[in-house]
């Protein structure tokens, strides 16, 4: 299946503003995560395919970072930083909290879909920590009780059908 019109148009018109179409890559994989939720091997092959590289290239990229996601999510993922300085203000704790209350690990989804959790390495506002990204919003100085506060909000909000959750409209 081709890429869409839509991100076509957009790869074409951004085009100009990068010196190789290789550049080119994470922008389309971007578009691509957008329009998708996540991206699929067939969304590798079609990126591989728009920008004359080789898949391993495009597969080598969507691995390496974990901004792309590789199965499918949540409506509400949440991303919970480990790194050193979220770790040593008790990103573990919040971790578990998270398991905990949604009865899953990092890695899963719930099996309503409408959350998943990932462990990432860094999302970057160390003197803040700890962080949670909630699909592209940052909570940061998170405490476990504000955790389960907010999963409490956003379940309701999701139970109302709430469309427009953590500047990602769903």
């Amino acid at each position: 299946m081709p890429l869409s019109k839509n991100i076509q148009n957009k790869m074409r018109d951004l085009k100009s503003h990068f010196p190789t179409e290789q550049a080119l890559l994470i922008p389309l994989l971007h578009a691509l995560q957008e329009e998708h939720g996540w991206i699929s091997l067939e969304n590798m092959k079609e990126a591989a395919s728009f920008l004359n590289l080789p898949l391993m290239k495009v597969r080598e990229v969507v691995s390496f970072y974990t901004m792309f996601n590789q199965k499918p999510i949540g409506k509400i993922h949440l991303q919970i930083c480990t790194n050193i300085s979220c770790w040593l203000k008790g990103a573990d704790h919040l971790l578990e909290c998270a398991e905990k209350k949604l009865k899953i690990k990092s890695g899963e989804t719930t099996e309503d879909g409408k959350f998943t959790i990932s462990k990432v390495e860094c999302l970057g506002s160390c003197g803040t920590a700890p962080v949670l990204q909630m699909n592209e919003e940052y909570f940061e100085n998170l405490s476990a009780d504000h955790l389960n506060e907010l999963l409490k909000k956003w379940e309701l909000e999701l139970n109302e059908g709430k469309t427009h959750l953590g500047k990602v409209q769903l």
